[in-house]
Parts: C-alpha cells; sequence; structure tokens
C-alpha cells in the first residue's frame, strides 16, 4: 500500500508522463502536499490513496472545475479560429459546424480564410460537403479582412445564426501572422475566438499558446489530437500559463470526433485513472434502443447471427479507434501505452462475415466443411481463421443466451454446481 511520499511521487511521474511542464508539476505537487497535512485519514482509504484523491481534486480545479460553454448568443454569431498551421484547424472548424448543427440544432456556416496554404479552399469544401453545411469563400481574393466581413454579412442574408471563420496558419509565428489574425478578429468583432493547439506538441504548443493569448485574448482553447497515447498534460500547462478555458478536445480523425472538455474526466485520464464516463457517452451515442430490444429478444430465443453481429462490430468501430477506447477504461491506460493495437482488428472478421452468403449468416449451423473452405477462399483468409470464428461466436451466443432473462441465475447455479478448486 503506497504512503503519502510515494503516491506524491506517482502523481509527479504521472503529470511528467502527461507532458506536465516540469516546473509545473513541481507547483502543483508542493501544493497537493500542503493541502494533505494535517488531514484526517477516513479509516476507509489509506494515506496514499487520500492524497492521489487530493491531486484529483485539485487537478480539476486547476482547469476550470467545470466544463465552460460556447458563447453561441447573436445572430449571426461568429466563431473566430485561430492556430499554427498543422494544428488541426480546418478540421476542428467542420467538426465544429457538425456539432453546432446536430447538437444544438443551428445553421452553420464555414469560412474559408486561408488564403496562403495550397488547397486549404478545397480542403474546407470537402470537409463541408461531408458535414452538409455550406462553405464561404473567395478563391480570387487575397484579403482575408474583407473575406471575413463579407462572410458575415452573407450568413445574415442567408440566415446562418453560426460563422464559423477558419484562418490562416503558420509553421512557427511570426508578425505578419498575428497582425492579420488581429485585423481579421477586429473587422468582425467575434463573440467566441478560438486558439487550437495540438496537444502532441507537448511544451510547444504551451509558448504558441501563451504568444497567440498575447496579441488576440481569446476566448478559450481547443486542444486537437488528444487520442492515443496522448494524455493531455498541454491541458493543465496551458491553462495554468494563459489561464483561458479549454472548451472542446479533438479525440481522432472522424468528423464527429469531438468531446466538450470536462476538467475533471481530463485529470481522471492525466493520473491515468481512464475515463469512464467519456466512454459511456460515446456507447450511448451509438445506441438505439428499438435496435437493442429486437436484438434482446433474438437472443432469449438463440436467434442472434452473423447479421447481427456485424451490426455490433460496426457500432464499436464508430465509438472511436480502438487503443483509445480501451485506455478509458480505469486501469488500462498503461496497460495499452506501449501496445501497438490495431484499428483494423476487425478486418478479417468482417471480410468473413461478408463471403457468407445469406442463409449462411442467418443460420451459422448449416457451415459445413466445404462451405468453410470456399469462405476462406472468398474472405483471403485461412480455414483455421473461419473455424476459430464461428467457434468464438458460438460461445459468445451461448454466453448471451445464458446472461438473458433467467440466465443470470442459471449461470450462478452453474458456477456453485462446479467442483471446488481447492
Amino acid at each position: 500500500m503506497f504512503t503519502q511520499a510515494e503516491s506524491l511521487k506517482e502523481v509527479r511521474k504521472a503529470l511528467l508522463d502527461a507532458d506536465v511542464h516540469y516546473k509545473v508539476a513541481k507547483k502543483f505537487t508542493d501544493n497537493v502536499k500542503e493541502k494533505a497535512l494535517g488531514q484526517n485519514v477516513l479509516t476507509a482509504i489509506s494515506p496514499g490513496q487520500l492524497m492521489v484523491k487530493i491531486a484529483h481534486d485539485e487537478l480539476t480545479q486547476l482547469m476550470g472545475g467545470s466544463k465552460v460553454d460556447l458563447n453561441i448568443k447573436g445572430s449571426p454569431c461568429v466563431i473566430l479560429i485561430a492556430g499554427l498551421q498543422g494544428s488541426g484547424k480546418t478540421t476542428f472548424s467542420a467538426k465544429l459546424a457538425k456539432y453546432l448543427k446536430e447538437k444544438k440544432g443551428m445553421n452553420p456556416l464555414l469560412v474559408a480564410g486561408d488564403i496562403y496554404r495550397p488547397a486549404a479552399i478545397d480542403q474546407l469544401k470537402v470537409l463541408g460537403e461531408q458535414v452538409s453545411v455550406e462553405v464561404y469563400s473567395e478563391p480570387e481574393s487575397k484579403e482575408p479582412v474583407k473575406i471575413a466581413r463579407n462572410a458575415v454579412n452573407h450568413a445574415s442574408l442567408r440566415g446562418h445564426n453560426v460563422v464559423i471563420i477558419d484562418t490562416a496558419g503558420r509553421l512557427a509565428i511570426d508578425e505578419q501572422m498575428m497582425n492579420e489574425i488581429a485585423a481579421v478578429k477586429k473587422a468582425v468583432n467575434p463573440h467566441e475566438t478560438l486558439f487550437v493547439v495540438d496537444s502532441m506538441t507537448g511544451q510547444d504548443a504551451v509558448n504558441t499558446a501563451k504568444t497567440f493569448n498575447d496579441r488576440l485574448d481569446y476566448n478559450g482553447v481547443v486542444l486537437t489530437k488528444l487520442d492515443g497515447d496522448t494524455r493531455g498534460g498541454a491541458a493543465l500547462t496551458i491553462r495554468e500559463v494563459v489561464n483561458k478555458p479549454i472548451k472542446f478536445v479533438g479525440v481522432g480523425e472522424k468528423l464527429d470526433a469531438i468531446d466538450v472538455f470536462y476538467p475533471e474526466r481530463m485529470a481522471d485520464r492525466i493520473l491515468g485513472m481512464g475515463d469512464i464516463v467519456s466512454l459511456v457517452e460515446r456507447a450511448q451515442e451509438q445506441f438505439d434502443e428499438e435496435e437493442a430490444k429486437k436484438l434482446q429478444k433474438k437472443i432469449a430465443k438463440n436467434q442472434f447471427n452473423f447479421n447481427d453481429f456485424l451490426s455490433q462490430i460496426k457500432q464499436i468501430k464508430k465509438m472511436g479507434n480502438i487503443k483509445d477506447l480501451v485506455g478509458m477504461i480505469p486501469g488500462m491506460g498503461k496497460a495499452v501505452k506501449d501496445l501497438d493495437v490495431d484499428d483494423n482488428a476487425f478486418k478479417s472478421i468482417e471480410a468473413i462475415i461478408s463471403s457468407m452468403t445469406p442463409e449462411e449468416r442467418e443460420n451459422p449451423a448449416i457451415m459445413n466443411g466445404s462451405r468453410r473452405k470456399r469462405i476462406a477462399t472468398g474472405s483471403g483468409t485461412d480455414i483455421q481463421e473461419v473455424n476459430r470464428l464461428i467457434k468464438q461466436f458460438d460461445d459468445i451466443r451461448k454466453v448471451m443466451k445464458m446472461m438473458s432473462g433467467g440466465g443470470a441465475k442459471n449461470m450462478m447455479r452453474m458456477m456453485q454446481n462446479m467442483p471446488s478448486a481447492k
């Protein structure tokens, strides 16, 4: 069992592993130690557990305590997107448009304000098509301020109640860039100015955030690429340095891979405690109650088939990359950190199921040796893989049947009747 000193050492290590600046990590752990001194330890918890709880609560408060909503009042509401080239500004702009359209019922307009990067306008148009949002652009114009003004007027005339302006970035901060983005901001007087930063750039992200804030006095930060191994220490350091709320995090490449920033969940992530709440929310987004009821009936009648199995796989894939999902489970973050988890793990399963006839999918019991050989050839796999999948599917079906209805009691009865392991 950890002592307070050992737990504090573990907390500091977790912060550094998450790419929190070492000065911020030291200041933070000193504050936690001071708060812990003299506190009574409940009999239910150890001194080490108390230290981790204090660290968690302090982290949550340092990152704002609670989520901070976008200011989307005004018509049209103007949101200015700023950041360096490669930080994910353009993709985030499309994600935000999709989020505001689907979650808030708004009618967004995307604005192509990057006049320098080759194909920047085309990229935004492609993304706009994917999220079914109009994109305003002036391909011949070289005046970002004029484009932004005209876009806001266009939005007013066409009934768009939110305007998202994607601006130009550079590979590094320069005076021309800062003057330009400041002029755009002055011209359109946005309700929200969001600074987008790549969380994988670590401490460089913090320096960039400070420079942008000194010139723009932005309203909030967006952390992109917060998936896979990235634990989000930049979130704590940026908040500490610029004292501006983090409003969104990008958690994958798909256009629905955007989450509102919750400080408590990020504290869990930084300390390696997982993020089970976000995992459940992602699952709920893909959950169809009517489909679930139908599936339950099929399981109860032992009619669960390969079509149903394939449907469940597709729902899991919509939730995000597998490594990121597993990392959200408490205690699993460290376990998968150094593992190479292949996002294409389901490909061979999908190929095998796709090579089955409709009759075989509906009734797996009919699959004899010749059918299995044909399926292996059609899916580009071997017969051992096909046999393994069919056996695993059969095992899954038995467990599902056992757990449906009164099945849980049956399972308990079976466990009680098993021979003792003594």
